[in-house]
This record gives C-alpha cells, structure tokens and sequence, in this order.
C-alpha cells in the first residue's frame, strides 16, 4: 500500500524549543491524525516500477497516481481529520456534500479521489476482453463493441477541459435485469456520476423554474422540499412502492462501470499538446473488462464483487 509520508508510523519525534534549546518529546498521539489512505491497485506494484505498459510512461503514472492521488489524499486527510468523516469512503463523503457549498474543497477531493481510483483501477497491463454476457449487454445497448468504442472515445475526445467519461448501467430502467441498458455518461473536473450527488430537478431550466432550492441548501434540507409520498402505500407499485430508491426528479439510478480521466497531467506527459485522442486509443486497449465486469451486480443470474466502492 502507497502511504503519504506523513503517515508513515513514528512512535516519538525529537523536537527542540527554540527558546530554551531543550529537547522535546512529541508523542504518536500528537501527531495530525490519518484517516484516509491511498488505496492499493491490483497491479500498482508493476506499474510503479514500469509504468502502464503502452499507456503510461513511468514518469508519467507517478505524476498522474502516486503523486496526484497522494495528494488528494493528504488534502482529504486535512479536512476530515477529528470529525465523523475521517474514515469514510470517498464516494460516501462525495454524494454527502456534494451541494453543501460550505464544504465544496471536500467534495472536490473526495469526488476526484474515488473518480481517479476508478479510472486506474480499471487498467491491466496486457490487453484483455470483454466475456460473453457482458458483449451481450454492450450490444443490446450500442448495436456492437466497434460502436461502443467509437462512441464512447469520440465523447472522451470531445470533451472540452478536464473531466471524466464514463459507462454506467442504468438499474432503475423500465427495463431490468440483465437488459438494463448500459450508457455513457459525462462528469466535468470533479464532478460524481452517482445520482445521490445529483440534488437538482433535471429536466427543467434552472434559470426559469421556481424549486424553493438557495445556493446554500445542502442535500437535507433539499429533501425536505421534495414533495411527500402520500401516506397509507402499502402495497402500492411505481415511485410508491416500499424499497424504492427516493431520488431527485429527473434522477436516473445507475452503476459505474467504467470511466476514462481525461485531466490533461494524466496524458499530457507523454503525449504532449494534441494528444489527447492518441491518449485515448492507447487507454482502451488497456481497459481491464474484468473489473468492469465486476462492477456489476448481476448479469443472467451471475454475480461480481464490486471493486468501485472505495
């Protein structure tokens, strides 16, 4: 496990009073306290020493991972350190604060921490494919994996400025089951994909629809604008039915499945300016499709062990 030096264990500290000259003893439970670490990937070993293989250059994987992620993490341990949210998953501390604009550096961090684990934790170092049931759920969503690729690369190459592209499986769809479509989804800087960090009403103009929702309003006292269920449902189907998930109208349920980093230090050190889309082409013949795999909660009955909870 990559662990930020400052949390690198040390039982007492000597320091020395500058006005006295006396030494003294700092104990372990005086130090900043460490919540959050730098997670590890499955082939970061291999990738520390080597670099992605035909992706990323040695160089340029410490820059874009160990050193990247090692400081969003220090600056999430900075902010969360003595609180509730000292332990938490990233994608927890995301969704929570993700229209808190008191807490929008934590939400930065948090988001862009889990997003940027997502994109290298789906990276192998030799080239894999996607197995039957899952070529069998890309086709019913993009007619084939050559139009999967087209499409999803040109979105990747068209998006302006940093951001993240991502494949999610729509799981509250009409249609469900293993034919729950798949679809690609767009996030800007640090935006979250999940729609728990998606407080707003989606569907309508902002500029010219009265929600009762302030700039200031955080996701709990957004919730209690919503309108109410109406009481006495049981038994009751659709949006009443008890179990359902309560999102924001307009809200679209889904899993991560996959997401591509297009923040320019990822690819800018060794493709240079206008490599972008040659980033991109080399990214998705590195595209790990077990852990996609993984990432979904069923497909005809089979079940994975989601690796995107971090």
């Amino acid at each position: 496990m990559i662990i930020p030096r400052a949390g690198q264990q040390q039982h007492v500290l000597r320091a020395v009073n500058v006005v006295s000259k006396t030494p003294i003893a700092i104990r372990s439970s005086q130090r900043r306290h460490i919540g959050h670490q730098v997670p590890r990937l499955t082939h970061g070993e291999l990738f520390a020493k080597g670099g992605v293989p035909n992706l990323l250059s040695t160089e340029g994987y410490d820059i874009a991972w160990t050193k990247y992620q090692g400081h969003l993490v220090a600056k999430l341990n900075a902010l969360t350190a003595h609180s509730s949210d000292e332990h938490a998953l990233t994608k927890t501390l995301a969704i929570k604060y993700a229209r808190d604009p008191s807490k929008a550096s934590l939400f930065n961090h948090a988001s862009m921490a889990h997003n940027n684990f997502q994109f290298f934790s789906a990276l192998s170092p030799t080239p894999t494919t996607p197995s039957a049931a899952l070529l069998a759920l890309i086709d019913k969503s993009f007619s084939s994996l050559p139009s999967f690729r087209t499409t999803f690369l040109a979105t990747a190459t068209a998006l302006f400025g940093p951001g993240f592209v991502w494949l999610v499986r729509l799981t509250n769809s009409p249609t469900t089951g293993s034919a729950a479509p798949l679809a690609i989804l767009t996030t800007y800087i640090a935006g979250s994909p999940y729609p728990g960090a998606h407080f707003r009403l989606q569907p309508l103009d902002m500029a010219t629809t009265a929600t009762n929702v302030t700039s200031g309003m955080n996701p709990q006292s957004f919730a209690m604008n919503l309108p109410q269920p109406p009481q006495g449902t049981a038994g009751t189907m659709g949006p009443y039915a008890r179990g359902d998930k309560k999102l924001a109208p307009g809200g679209q349920d889904l899993e991560v499945l996959l997401g591509v980093n297009t923040w320019e230090h990822v690819w800018l050190r060794d493709y240079g300016v206008g490599g972008k889309r040659q980033f991109l082409e080399a990214w998705w013949e590195r595209v790990d499709w077990g852990v996609v795999e993984s990432n979904i909660s069923s497909i005809d009955g089979w079940s994975g062990k989601p690796l995107n909870r971090r």
